[in-house]
């Protein structure tokens, strides 16, 4: 066997992917080939993994393989022709050739010899992928996601890129169904693009939405990122079991399983700390050394005018005017209206959301003294009303 060719090896490498190319070094090297081959460098096992590294290194950065590779893949394979690798190059070479079904016979008896074979799995995976056959290319990166270190990681993006096409949804849904892992890291990279959402509520089981997914957060991100506000908040509604006529969630401060944005993302950090206690309150604790928001939300109200009223139910009432609420829009660098926590608990808040501002942000902040003190509250009763017109 001529083992030049195996130079291009890289092209099989490719499998007409970039996401392929990237993820190679991790998929196809095995744990310190290099040490294996310090330590017992005759070994022909040693020597065929420390090749096949060094060979998708090459691939990775895009440069020939050095000419001491091929030598030592020949030496190897000369050793060891029963040895999975040998059957791997005579693949690339059949498929270099066009001759394909030589090719998969020979990745298929590869992995016959090592059914544990990373490279095997890998090149059969972009065999049955390239000739359409999903069900079994599927199946082979299945394989890979359990096999490899951060598989599941490493293929999710690959995977991602598959799912983008929707003739394949449903061997995607069959696998996933078989292996979650693999599902959620696959997902998450969907949820990363707006353009691939719909793919993610696709391929997503419907019953694990209610599970707060690891995708669902990211997704809702990167909606409201791209201003389509309402779909992330009917996606957020389905998945959070939340009333679709409400202003504002969680005023009892009772919800702690609903994601933010359109729950309240409560502040643990330098700046203080809010959290929900019984009895439908919040517990805030500033502790005035520097600015920052304690408590915020993602609201979608319509333009008008609205009133937000709250009860102090404890705490340092007379040094709440160092804390304040205010309202934003989406993006906006300044807020459009804003009020002491003091003022707004005695009087209440009327604020008047204005055209073009489709989605708004309520925050609860607090702002440092010359002399910082700590403020310690306790706040309930919460409520946001529309107030009608001319009223």
């Amino acid at each position: 066997m001529n083992a030049r060719p195996i130079v291009v090896i890289i092209g099989v490498l490719l499998v007409g992917t970039q996401i392929i190319r990237n993820a190679a070094v991790g998929i196809l090297a095995p744990s310190k080939p290099a040490q294996a081959v310090a330590a017992w460098g005759s070994n022909p096992a040693a020597e065929l993994s420390l090749g096949m590294t060094r060979i998708a290194e090459a691939a990775r950065d895009q440069r020939p393989v050095p000419d001491r590779t091929i030598s030592l893949i020949r030496r190897a394979a000369n050793k060891a022709p029963l040895a999975a690798e040998p059957f791997l190059v005579r693949g690339v070479q059949a498929q270099l050739a066009g001759d394909g079904a030589i090719a998969q016979q020979s990745f298929e008896a590869a992995q016959r010899r090592d059914p544990r074979s990373l490279p095997a799995a890998f090149f059969l995976a972009g065999r049955y992928l390239q000739l359409g056959d999903a069900d079994r290319g599927l199946r082979e990166a299945a394989a890979l996601a359990r096999l490899a270190p951060n598989g599941r990681t490493t293929l999710g993006p690959y995977l991602a890129s598959f799912a983008q096409d929707p003739k394949n949804w449903p061997a995607l849904r069959s696998l996933f169904s078989r292996d979650r892992g693999l599902g959620e890291a696959t997902l998450g990279v969907l949820a990363s693009k707006a353009q691939t959402v719909p793919a993610v509520l696709a391929l997503a089981d419907r019953k694990s939405w209610t599970s707060n997914p690891e995708w669902l957060g990211p997704l809702l991100n990167t909606l409201t990122g791209a201003g389509q506000y309402q779909k992330a908040q009917d996606i957020w509604r389905i998945a959070s079991g939340a009333r679709g006529d409400e202003l504002i969630h969680d005023v009892s401060f009772n919800d702690s399983v609903a994601p933010p944005p359109f729950n309240w993302s409560l502040t643990t950090s330098a700046v203080g700390l809010a959290e929900r206690q019984s009895g439908k309150r919040l517990h805030i604790l500033f502790y005035g050394q520097e600015d920052g928001v304690l408590a915020t939300q993602l609201l979608l109200l319509q333009p008008g005018s609205y009133r937000l009223s709250m009860r102090l139910l404890g705490g340092d009432r007379d040094r709440a005017k160092t804390l304040s609420w205010s309202i934003w829009c989406d993006k906006a660098p300044t807020p459009f209206s804003g009020v002491t926590l003091d003022v707004a608990a005695a009087r209440g808040w009327t604020f008047q959301v204005p055209a073009e501002c489709p989605a708004q942000w309520l925050r609860l902040s607090g702002a440092s003294m010359d002399i910082s003190q700590q403020i310690d509250v306790t706040l309930g009763d919460l409520n946001l009303q529309r107030v009608p017109t001319g009223a």
